[in-house]
């Protein structure tokens, strides 16, 4: 992620991650929060591992995770995913026999030449050059949502 998209990020979870210092301890800053909430969420280091990483320990780094995750849901999940009118899909998905269904979701790795100076951030598991799109259809199978990166 680029210094630009986190920064944009910290800006619009900032009403609900916003702390105040108190006469104990000085509150995590919400660049701090979110940048430790990714860090968990995009690798697979323990907890404490990660709060050493950032100067926190294992309690705090677990809640600010949870914190950003809780932001997220509240701020910005409407903005991002809209699947239209859920019942009408749910019900379409039924009459093909997948009852409580409100999407079909598959992702793929488009193959891609990376820059010479990024090239690591592209590799992934199988070892050569990709981009991963995810997307979501609905009962007729139109995209409802998609995401590249």
């Amino acid at each position: 992620m680029c210094k630009g998209t986190s920064m944009e990020l910290c800006d619009l979870l900032s009403p609900a991650l916003k702390r105040m210092n108190t006469k104990m301890r000085a509150a995590l800053t919400v660049e701090k929060q979110v940048a430790i909430a990714l860090w968990k969420l995009a690798t697979p280091d323990r907890y404490r591992s990660v709060g050493n990483q950032f100067g926190v320990g294992k309690s705090t780094m677990g809640a600010a995770v949870m914190q950003v995750a809780n932001a997220i849901t509240e701020l910005l999940i409407s903005k991002v995913v809209t699947l239209g009118n859920v019942q009408v899909i749910v019900d379409g998905f039924a009459a093909m026999g997948f009852p409580n269904c409100g999407g079909a979701i598959d992702g793929t790795h488009i193959p891609v030449l990376a820059p010479e100076h990024q090239a690591s951030e592209y590799i992934n598991r199988k070892e050569y050059f990709s981009i991963v799109l995810q997307a979501l259809v609905d009962h007729k199978g139109r995209f409802t949502n998609i995401n590249v990166g």
